[in-house]
């Protein structure tokens, strides 16, 4: 059985979805792979794990970085959880390339290189935004792209970090990534 709690931020509702012990699951109403982990068969229900993350969240929407990580669930590929673990690693108000990400996984698996595209496909299928912060992924041109939550939240999760977001700019249609 799988849980749901909704939480209301400054960005719109948040859907959470947890196992009973993990969170497994945070999405913005309408972002693109919405409940990709997310049973049919669910329950509303509060849990000390939603606690936890609502915890988090008021941190994070006050502008303030947390200091902890409420327990995950990351039920993936061995090469999505890869790049989720590299995420959970970018600092608050900082950004790291799609092609930074794949240079890494790369070492990690003793290639010369890994495709920033498959790289980008890990990222948007990233089914806890926020706390694994696929935000703070940009394009290695300084583009502000591929956000499953829209463009226009990933600049304001960015300005609420206060990161530096003079440096990139937003794509327009056609644009070459």
């Amino acid at each position: 059985m799988q849980y749901i709690h909704y939480y209301n931020s400054p960005l719109g509702t948040i859907t959470l979805a947890s196992d009973g012990e993990k969170l497994s699951g945070l999405w913005f109403d309408g972002q693109k792979y919405y409940g990709s982990t997310l049973s049919e068969e669910n329950e509303q229900r509060e849990l000390p794990i939603f606690e936890q993350t609502g915890q988090w969240l008021d941190l994070y929407f006050g502008g303030q970085e947390p200091d902890f990580t409420p327990p995950l669930s990351m039920q993936t590929t061995p090469f999505r959880r890869a790049v989720w673990e590299i995420m959970l690693k970018i600092p608050f108000g900082h950004t790291m390339t799609y092609g930074a990400i794949a240079k890494e996984i790369a070492g990690q698996r003793g290639m010369e290189r890994m495709s920033a595209h498959a790289v980008g496909g890990a990222v948007s299928h990233n089914p806890i935004s926020l706390i694994i912060p696929c935000h703070r992924v940009v394009g290695t041109n300084g583009s502000l792209t591929g956000y499953a939550g829209g463009i226009d939240k990933k600049v304001r999760l960015l300005t609420l970090e206060k990161a530096d977001i003079s440096k990139f700019f937003i794509p327009t249609k056609g644009t070459a990534l």
